[in-house]
């Protein structure tokens, strides 16, 4: 297999995989803006350490790209 046949290669997953971030960080958002599908007269602390875990793991995230942690 030459170079550049991998390289294409390579680029086609990164931009297959780079459409798939998008559409789940859509997704993300959308439950987000939807209290994540909770009731808010309903929340509790359940609620509150499930958010938490979500967004530790969204500043793991942000850390490996070099992205600035709230």
């Amino acid at each position: 297999m030459n170079t550049q046949h991998t390289q294409q290669t390579a680029l086609d997953a990164y931009l297959a995989r780079t459409a798939a971030i998008h559409a789940k960080l859509a997704r993300l958002q959308q439950l987000a803006d939807d209290h994540f599908s909770h009731d808010p007269d309903a929340i509790h602390w359940g609620h509150v350490g499930d958010l938490g875990r979500l967004e530790t793991a969204l500043d793991d995230l942000l850390a490996i790209f070099g992205g600035e942690q709230e």
